[in-house]
């Protein structure tokens, strides 16, 4: 065991395997055991491919499973839908999946009539019925994309098109609302004018039917005399020139709801640079149209005053438009790559976000985990970290971040966004890392979700004026864990089934790129022995010298069964170093909060000290007061007696025995280090202080180390309740100083 404890720690220490006791990883095609369940996501029912739905009144997406449990659910009202359809329509969504895994592209109806064609192709008319049964109930229909590199783009396109549609509808409503007025203001005008009353324009208005009746020569000449009232002649040029201003805009992005000549302004690109170029062309237009809605309101209203206003509108746009103004405008859409963010593009993007433009920015990250350049760290994330840290410092910019996997959870913060006045950012990691990870795409999102690689979380300045109000990450799995917890059952040798929690770090991330198999070594089954400790055990220990215990990862090969895979101090610097931004972005999201738990931990303190004073105070005053007379009562007799000797009597404890697991909770000091090791087991109450849940979640060996790691030496391991758990020797001697 010593010498295979030497090859392991060289191992840790060097990531170079020198001996025949382990094995290098690189080909096995090992994932974690967590994932073991997700091999075929074919065979799944999960949030994707969605459907880029139609029409205003439904969400912007909705996931393919969900739209078929709609259907089947409106089905099953109307006592159409049974067991049989119900298979039917899950066929359908299985090969649906396929054939978009086979690059099929197309909308949901096409897709669902081609997965039916193939599923029927046998002559199956029970199926071929079934399938357009349902294809007929389908709510919605739309484009369908699954969770690959082209989703972040497709996606936040297709959900920037609605929101701008519906805001260029309500600016089409206001200029022709006003194009309208101005125009009654002009015929009102000409009716009123020597033309206008001319005894042919009051003939042509009375119509044929009664042209014999009336003596329109006569008539124009008494109403001229009356009725004729001109417009001034600057104040017709200047409407005129406000109905051409309004009516020849181009800044409603779709054709369908252009008014004006010539094709409307594209609000789409690729490049920051090329959105400010355009911005900056347009702005005389943008000032132009803001300035002519403003005037037209003022003279549809009859409130314009060429002495009080001429003067202010010709001033009108000088310093740039407000943010009211800018509102009414289609926001740019700006599409990048991470990976194509040189300099002068970054100093681009810096500037929208700091200008407070109406740009939505998305920034795609295909790949966040880069190699160390000399021995140094790992960048994990690093330009996304760096971008959203920088905009969220601005105060003003809406900042979401997310990964593929979680956008369809995100849909209304992501339309937030997109609605949101100033600038937004959106940083999203697609899980398509060219040929490195050995996941699908949506499996590596996730797991980069999961792990704390990328985590999901969104600052909105429009939500309130603190950060409570602003920030939010608690779509993150178990966000009050450093690591979320998940339950992983297998079968062992002798073919029982076993269950463990297994916490998902990002050490795992790190495995399912085959880029960094250097960085991780088998151990053969017959090695397995106490030289090695779970990779959650490792990071909770503070390093201290040479390791006594090398971390391993639980993982499956291709045909599930588990194997031990050790890894490296750099890929475990790396793990506590991601753990650490964890916790502070935990804090801004009130989460564990240092400066609340400190601040309820001296006022936990003073009202301690008040009690005691008052206790002392109250002891001493009845030490100074005389006794008082003796008073004869009446005995109590039966259950009566028996109940006052009870009340009389303190009532006492019963001391837990040593056999027990315990945790002297009053005295806790709310350090975090057990709930750090196992959330599951150890627990906090209502006054932060920590206490044993569920025994059965956890192992004996995280109750020593536990006991081990309390501060104030609280936590009493007691006796293993599993007498064939590892180690058990070892550890009850280390147990022996808290029973």
């Amino acid at each position: 065991m010593e010498a295979e404890l030497h090859s392991q720690v060289a191992f840790y220490l060097t990531g170079k395997t020198s001996t025949e006791t382990l094995d290098a990883v690189e080909g096995l095609d090992l994932r974690p055991a967590l994932l073991a369940a997700y091999r075929d996501l074919t065979a799944l029912r999960y949030d994707y491919p969605l459907v880029l739905a139609q029409g205003a009144e439904s969400p912007f997406a909705e996931s393919l499973t969900g739209l078929v449990d709609r259907t089947l659910e409106k089905l099953s009202a109307n006592g159409g839908a049974g067991d049989r359809l119900q298979k039917q329509a899950f066929r359908a969504e299985r090969e649906i999946r396929l054939l978009l895994g086979e690059g099929a592209q197309g909308s949901l109806s096409a897709l669902w009539d081609q997965a039916a064609t193939r599923l029927a192709s046998k002559g199956d008319e029970t199926l071929a019925e079934g399938l357009r049964r349902v294809r007929a109930a389908l709510p919605v229909d739309g484009e369908v994309l699954d969770c690959n590199e082209a989703l972040p783009a497709g996606l936040l396109r297709h959900a920037w098109n609605r929101v701008q549609e519906r805001k260029a509808r309500r600016l089409r409503d206001d200029v022709q609302r006003l194009v309208l007025k101005l125009n009654d203001i002009l015929n009102a005008e000409f009716v009123h004018s020597d033309a206008g009353l001319s005894a042919q324009s009051l003939k042509a208005s009375v119509g044929s039917m009664h042209a014999d009746t009336f003596d329109f020569q006569a008539m124009s000449r008494i109403l001229g005399k009356t009725f004729k009232r001109p417009l001034s002649k600057g104040r017709r040029e200047r409407i005129r020139s406000l109905i051409a201003a309004l009516k020849s805009h181009r800044f409603s992005p779709s054709k369908a709801l252009h008014t004006g000549e010539g094709e409307p302004y594209s609000f789409v690109y690729q490049s920051c640079g090329q959105a400010l170029k355009a911005f900056r062309e347009r702005s005389p237009k943008m000032i132009e149209l803001a300035r002519a809605l403003a005037v037209a309101e003022l003279e549809i209203n009859g409130e314009y005053s060429e002495e009080r206003h001429d003067a202010l509108f010709e001033a009108f746009g000088a310093n740039g438009l407000e943010a009211k103004e800018l509102s009414l405008f289609p926001a740019y859409l700006v599409c990048l790559k991470a990976s194509g963010l040189d300099a002068a593009e970054y100093a681009k993007l810096s500037e929208i976000l700091s200008s407070g433009l109406p740009m939505k920015i998305l920034v795609q990250s295909d790949d966040i985990l880069e190699a160390p350049a000399l021995g140094g760290r790992f960048a994990v994330g690093l330009r996304s970290k760096q971008l959203a840290s920088m905009a969220i410092g601005l105060n003003d910019v809406y900042v979401l971040q997310s990964s593929a996997s979680n956008l369809v959870q995100y849909r209304e913060r992501i339309e937030s966004g997109l609605s949101y006045a100033g600038p937004a950012l959106f940083s999203v990691y697609s899980g398509a890392t060219p040929s490195a990870s050995a996941l699908p795409p949506y499996l590596n999102a996730a797991a980069a979700m999961e792990s704390r690689a990328f985590p999901a979380y969104t600052y909105d300045p429009s939500a309130g004026p603190d950060w409570a109000s602003r920030f939010q990450l608690e779509q993150n799995p178990q966000p009050e864990c450093d690591w979320p917890l998940q339950n992983v059952q297998y079968e062992d040798e002798q073919h029982q089934r076993n269950s463990e929690q297994v916490a998902f770090t990002l050490i795992d991330f790190v495995a399912c790129d085959r880029r960094f198999a250097g960085h991780f070594a088998r151990v053969p089954r017959e090695k397995w022995n106490g030289t090695l400790m779970t990779v959650p055990e490792c990071l909770a220990r503070v390093p201290n010298g040479l390791p006594e215990k090398v971390p391993y990862l639980t993982m499956v090969d291709p045909d599930n069964v588990l194997q031990k895979v050790i890894v490296d101090d750099q890929v475990v610097r790396e793990a506590r170093r991601c753990a650490d931004m964890w916790r502070s972005l935990r804090e801004l999201g009130g989460i564990h909060n240092s400066h609340a738990e400190r601040l309820l931990e001296r006022e936990r303190g003073a009202w301690e000290e008040k009690l005691r004073a008052a206790e002392a105070a109250a002891k001493a005053s009845a030490a100074t007061q005389p006794a008082a007379p003796a008073t004869v009562a009446p005995t109590p007799s039966g259950a009566a007696a028996a109940t006052a000797v009870a009340a009389a009597q303190p009532e006492t404890e019963k001391a837990p025995s040593s056999d027990e697991a315990y945790i002297e909770t009053p005295r806790c000091t709310t350090c975090e280090e057990c709930v750090r090791l196992n959330g599951k087991m150890f627990v906090y109450d209502g006054n932060k202080q920590a206490f044993i849940k569920d025994l059965a979640a956890g192992t004996y060996r995280q109750l020593v180390e536990a006991a081990e790691n309390c501060q104030v030496s609280i936590i009493h391991p007691g006796k293993p309740r599993d007498p064939n758990e590892p180690g058990l020797e070892e550890l009850l001697k280390r147990a022996e100083p808290f029973l």
